[in-house]
C-alpha cells in the first residue's frame, strides 16, 4: 500500500513537471510567434521609408538633412531590429536598443512630416498619397501586431513567476521577455501622416 502511495506522488509530480516545462515552451513559443509579426511589419516599414523619401526629393530639394536623418534613423532602426534578431529574439533587457531606434524613427519621421505639409504640389502626388497610405495601414499593423505581442510576453512572464512554475523556469532556461513599450511620451502620439 505504501508503495502505490509513494509511486503515486512520484507519478503526480512527474506530471505535474511536463505538464509545467510544456506549458512554458508553449508560452515561449508563443512569444517568439508573437514578435515575428511585429518583426514582419516592422521590417515592411523600413521598406517604405526609402520609397517615401525618393517620391519627396523632387520636392523637397531644401530639405536634405531632414531627408538623411529619416534615412539615418530608419538605418539605425533597421539594424538594431537586426541585432535583435541574431541574439534569439526578445528577452529580458534586449529590446531597449531596438525601443531606442524606434523613438528616434518616429522623431525623424514626425518632423519630415511637419515639413512635407509645406509643400502644397507634393500633398497632391498620387505616389505621395499611396505610400502615405501604406505608411498610414504599416503603423496601424505594426500597433497591433506589438498589442498581441505585449499580451503574449505578459503571459510567459506571469506563467514564470507563478508559483510552483517559478521553481523549474530560470533552471530550463525561460527568462522574462521585454515588454515592446515605446518609453518617450512624445513619441507615444501617433505619427501624422495627413497631407
Amino acid at each position: 500500500m505504501v508503495t502505490y502511495t509513494i509511486l503515486g506522488i512520484v507519478a503526480a509530480i512527474a506530471l505535474w513537471f511536463l505538464y509545467t516545462y510544456n506549458r512554458l515552451v508553449s508560452l515561449r513559443n508563443q512569444v517568439k510567434n508573437a514578435w515575428s509579426q511585429i518583426d514582419v511589419q516592422l521590417q515592411r516599414r523600413y521598406d517604405l521609408i526609402p520609397n517615401l523619401v525618393e517620391a519627396v526629393k523632387g520636392y523637397m530639394t531644401y530639405e536634405k538633412g531632414t531627408l538623411e536623418a529619416v534615412i539615418s534613423a530608419r538605418n539605425q532602426a533597421a539594424s538594431a531590429r537586426e541585432t535583435l534578431q541574431k541574439e534569439g529574439g526578445p528577452t529580458e533587457g534586449s529590446m531597449q536598443g531596438l525601443l531606442s531606434a524606434e523613438n528616434s524613427l518616429r522623431g525623424a519621421m514626425g518632423q519630415f512630416f511637419a515639413l512635407a505639409e509645406n509643400y502644397p504640389q507634393l500633398r497632391a502626388s498620387e505616389n505621395m498619397q499611396m505610400l502615405q497610405e501604406e505608411l498610414s495601414s504599416t503603423e496601424n499593423k505594426v500597433a497591433f501586431a506589438r498589442q498581441a505581442y505585449n499580451d503574449q510576453a505578459m503571459g510567459y512572464n506571469t506563467a514564470q513567476q507563478q508559483y510552483p512554475a517559478a521553481l523549474l523556469a530560470s533552471t530550463y532556461g525561460h527568462h522574462p521577455v521585454d515588454l515592446f513599450e515605446v518609453q518617450d511620451a512624445e513619441a507615444k502620439k501617433a505619427v501624422k501622416v495627413t497631407f
